[in-house]
């Protein structure tokens, strides 16, 4: 399964739900791979910590091989880094994504990172997609190489005001570019029970009909603990009331 998690809208939570599912996985013995396609890299430090920092080979390294007309051809697997974590890879991201860019969407590459994941088919389980928090040329192709889309929702009115445009933009790019898309559901983050708007805000939006998981991810400043200290919540804290929420949305989209 290859899950993309995306939404436009920055600080929404997407690093955060893509490593804590992730390290859940593969914490359940799943061989796991985390793609950084955001040149923040905030999943790889996230998972590597200060290591993510100039390491090699990245993804920036992966696509600036298709724009050269003599280069070394590495695998896809050679691309995947260890993690701390048992089970779990990462393709790292870099800087030199944001530049990179604009000469790959003029080269018509937009491909390259389905190809690269197909490669890997046999060799993970569960494949994860963080990407910017924008509809660029790496959000398009991780859309057009995931089998389905996760969209997180931080109970924000401006969020929620985004949320339609976006959902009609991946049914564009599903039916141009990528007919078995799925969109397996809108995580609600960042909630909090005892206040009147994010109450509202959700429930407005499962009246309406738009896929809201059941599950929803509470707000909590340990998770900026685990963000500081480069573990996620399973290993940092697995009887927080916050992880046992990523484990069961996890199990419930694994279902």
């Amino acid at each position: 399964m290859k899950r993309v998690v995306f939404n436009q809208k920055g600080g929404v939570g997407k690093s955060t739900i893509t490593c804590n599912l992730a390290a859940i996985s593969a914490a359940q013995g799943l061989r796991t791979l985390v793609v950084d396609l955001d040149p923040q890299g905030n999943s790889s430090h996230y998972l590597l910590g200060a290591a993510a920092d100039g390491i090699a080979p990245n993804l920036a390294d992966l696509f600036d091989q298709t724009l050269m007309i003599r280069f070394e051809d590495r695998a896809s697997r050679d691309y995947a880094l260890a993690s701390p974590f048992e089970n779990l890879s990462v393709m790292a991201s870099s800087p030199r994504l944001e530049e990179l860019a604009s000469k790959l969407e003029s080269r018509h590459k937009i491909y390259k990172l389905r190809d690269a994941l197909t490669e890997l088919a046999d060799d993970f389980d569960h494949i994860y997609i963080d990407t910017p928090p924008a509809l660029n040329f790496f959000t398009l192709s991780a859309l057009i190489a995931a089998d389905a889309c996760l969209i997180p929702f931080d109970c924000d009115d401006f969020s929620r005001r985004a949320l339609y445009a976006l959902l009609d933009s991946v049914e564009e790019i599903r039916v141009d570019h990528n007919p078995a898309l799925i969109i397996e559901g809108i995580v609600v983050n960042q909630f909090q029970p005892r206040a009147s708007l994010p109450q509202r805000l959700v429930q407005e939006l499962v009246d309406e009909g738009l896929p809201i998981l059941p599950t929803y991810l509470s707000a909590s400043v340990r998770i900026r603990e685990s963000h500081q200290q480069a573990r996620p919540m399973i290993h940092l804290d697995a009887r927080h009331k916050l992880t046992q929420e990523f484990i069961a949305l996890h199990d419930r989209l694994s279902s």
